[in-house]
């Protein structure tokens, strides 16, 4: 790929756009549930569009923080070798991007979004600066730490699932309902899905370099079969949504499931190599369509009653 050291392109490239669809999920369905709930009870009509937009600019911002990191620290430690590797080409590890500019847009980026989530305790108040303060230190501590651990699918769970989907329904309702927590584990389940199939690819590479993530640890048969179930498994949790009047929340993330099996067949057949690629941009797809089932199935439940 032709991408001329610095330019626009490459902090494109190096940005991953096409991850922050694992940023928008938890935020889309924290606000659908929102929504939903202040609607139907005056006691908690507090909904509001302007800490709705902040959740999801930082989301978006630390989500663009990690990559770079990430980016930047598996470049150094040497896992990103270019004639090796089997994932998307990363901006360090080709020169795109020199390693001093990355690391002042990692400063950037980490202040562009402290600055952007510090009004939102004037929403949820001064317990929000301490969440912010967890997500930019787990954001560093996922790469340089916890990804060669292989408690990277924890973070995930805790930081795409748990956090951003509670957090946002708190800012806009002041509480957490049982039905908001048990689809922000659900949600992490699903988005943890793209982590687990980006290690399916990388099994032997980071085997080599030390990197001793769930799938390395559990074998390759046993890793297939775990992305199957983190579908499976989040969608036997929407149950909770039929609980508390949202239906259609449970029945719609059917169309979600059809298309994470056949993914799962598809990553059956690939096994090895680069071709497991297409299955990675398959699964964030997927993500996408789960989050935008789930939110449309709790809006729509909520107009039909």
């Amino acid at each position: 790929m032709d991408v001329k050291k610095d330019s626009f392109k490459a902090w494109i490239l190096a940005a991953r756009p096409k991850t922050l669809t694992g940023a928008a999920v938890p935020v889309m369905i924290g606000l659908a549930l929102a929504w939903s709930d202040a609607s139907r009870s005056p006691l908690t009509s507090r909904f509001s569009l302007l800490p709705a937009v902040l959740c999801l600019l930082f989301a978006f911002i630390m989500q663009i923080d990690a990559n770079f990191v990430n980016d930047l620290y598996d470049y150094l430690k040497g896992t990103d070798d270019r004639e090796t590797r089997l994932g998307p080409e990363r901006a360090c590890a080709q020169g795109w991007v020199s390693v001093g500019h990355m690391k002042l847009a990692i400063a950037l980026t980490t202040l562009t979004a402290c600055l952007v989530g510090l009004p939102l305790v004037f929403y949820g108040g001064w317990q929000l600066v301490i969440v912010g303060v967890l997500c930019v230190v787990f954001c560093f501590l996922y790469t340089t730490y916890f990804s060669y651990a292989g408690l990277g699918d924890l973070l995930v769970l805790v930081f795409f699932g748990l956090v951003p989907v509670t957090m946002t329904y708190y800012v806009q309702t002041g509480t957490v309902t049982a039905e908001a927590l048990v689809a922000s584990l659900a949600c992490g389940l699903v988005i943890d899905a793209l982590l687990f199939i980006n290690n399916f690819r990388d099994r032997d590479t980071d085997r080599e370099a030390g990197k001793r993530t769930i799938v390395v640890r559990i074998g390759a048969e046993a890793s297939l079969r775990s992305y199957l179930c983190l579908g499976l498994v989040a969608c036997l949790m929407g149950v909770v949504f039929i609980f508390h009047g949202h239906w259609c929340a449970f029945v719609l993330p059917v169309i979600y499931l059809l298309l994470h099996v056949q993914t799962y067949r598809e990553m059956r057949q690939i096994w090895l190599g680069k071709a497991l690629n297409r299955c990675l941009g398959e699964t964030a797809r997927n993500i996408f369509v789960y989050g935008l089932t789930v939110s449309i199935g709790i809006l729509a439940t909520h107009l039909l009653t």
